[in-house]
């Protein structure tokens, strides 16, 4: 076999791999953790580790992984607002999905796959350090998330959310709460499970293949 395919199949795997531990997260409580009108999330840190390891290809392919799941789940598992990530569900006639739903599932998670491999790259590049680099990866791939689904649910659906979600205050202070209060936490902590399984794959893989394990 020769270096190439070695190459491909190792990546390949990989991928699939973390394809796999996605699809399990998404289907048990790993994945989604119930808020009442909105779900928080794991399934982005998967995501981050393998566009850090396996490049921009593979976190932007485990990204759209992630938004397909969340799409899957709103329609089968729905709350008030699952309306705005799946097209398959209403809460009633005026409040309903639509194909700007799919928008909002899938485009922000692509996303968090390709920033956090731009990122980490980037910095390793002019920093030389793997853990500073997977920690601002894990931060600002998380970030996206949050950013992109939130502020697309602004643009796209913003008064029908805002009545689904009973809200009281003006939705863009209900928009930078739900940033404030779930998504930079879930930023740091994605930066630390990061830089700490990031870590640890990146030194197990190099002793494995005896070569860099970043996927350039």
């Amino acid at each position: 076999m020769n270096n190439n395919l070695q190459t491909n199949v190792r990546y390949m795997t990989r991928l699939a791999l973390l394809g796999g531990i996605m699809v399990l997260m998404a289907f048990t409580p790993l994945g989604y953790i119930p808020l009442g009108f909105m779900n928080a999330t794991t399934m982005h840190i998967p995501v981050i580790i393998g566009g850090c390891i396996l490049g921009v290809k593979a976190g932007a392919i485990l990204g759209g992984l992630f938004g397909i799941t969340s799409v899957i789940k709103a329609t089968i598992q729905p709350n008030i607002t699952s309306f705005v990530f799946t097209p398959f569900y209403s809460l009633n006639p005026q409040f309903h999905g639509s194909w700007t739903s799919l928008v909002v599932a899938i485009v922000p998670r692509i996303l968090i796959g390709v920033v956090a491999a731009l990122v980490f790259k980037a910095l390793l590049k002019v920093l030389k350090n793997q853990s500073v680099s997977l920690l601002a990866a894990g931060f600002l791939g998380s970030i996206t998330n949050t950013i992109g689904v939130m502020g697309l649910i602004w643009l796209l659906f913003g008064e029908q959310y805002a009545m689904a979600s009973e809200a009281s205050a003006p939705l863009y202070l209900v928009i930078l709460g739900v940033v404030g209060t779930n998504g930079v936490p879930e930023a740091i902590v994605a930066a630390i499970i990061t830089a700490a399984v990031g870590k640890a794959l990146l030194i197990l893989l190099r002793k494995r293949d005896g070569q860099p394990a970043v996927r350039q």
